[in-house]
């Protein structure tokens, strides 16, 4: 579905970002998005979801001013999908120049969790655990009404990415919790 590989995505994601945050943020939205793919019945698209995950952020560290309208541009250059390249810009849709509506439930998948991911992240890091394993809804519920916590993860786009999905906003927790935990358990093995 996509003309280029995980492998040449994550090398072309370590060629525009050198920051270790923007890379795991990449790997971790990319993977949460493979779950996501297998969980709503998109198993044959789970590669090219987890492609768009991981590159979703590709011009943000270098051209933050021209987030989501400069990936478009560079993956342009590159011959990239341009399924892939609206999907990536997309999810700057009403909070960057990139004016993309999310349509397809893959690109409301990414509008809704990249900030949510952040979130968790941001939550998880907290812990004497420092993992998702033991992270509960129930704490990310509090984390996400103290607006001081993780300031820079916009809980407006986390709810119209729910709203977008029809998904409550508690599912969305749940899920994302569930991908996270997942996504730590294949890292560590």
């Amino acid at each position: 579905m996509s003309n280029i590989t995980k492998d040449e995505a994550l090398n072309l994601l370590k060629e525009y970002n050198k920051d270790e945050f923007h890379l795991q943020h990449g790997e971790t939205v990319g993977f949460v998005m493979e779950y996501f793919a297998k969980k709503l019945g998109y198993e044959e698209e789970a590669d090219f979801w987890g492609i768009v995950g991981l590159l979703h952020d590709l011009d943000f560290e270098m051209y933050p001013e021209e987030h989501c309208v400069k990936v478009q541009e560079i993956l342009k250059e590159k011959n990239i999908d341009e399924k892939l390249i609206r999907a990536i810009a997309s999810h700057g849709y009403g909070l960057t120049k990139a004016d993309i509506k999310p349509e397809h439930t893959m690109e409301k998948v990414l509008f809704a969790v990249d900030e949510l991911t952040g979130l968790i992240g941001a939550a998880v890091l907290m812990r004497p655990s420092k993992s998702a394993s033991d992270f509960e809804v129930k704490s990310l519920k509090k984390k996400f009404k103290s607006t001081s916590f993780a300031a820079g993860c916009s809980r407006e786009t986390i709810k119209d990415g729910a709203e977008m999905l029809g998904w409550d906003l508690n599912y969305l927790f749940e899920q994302t919790i569930l991908a996270m935990r997942e996504y730590e358990k294949a890292i560590q093995s």
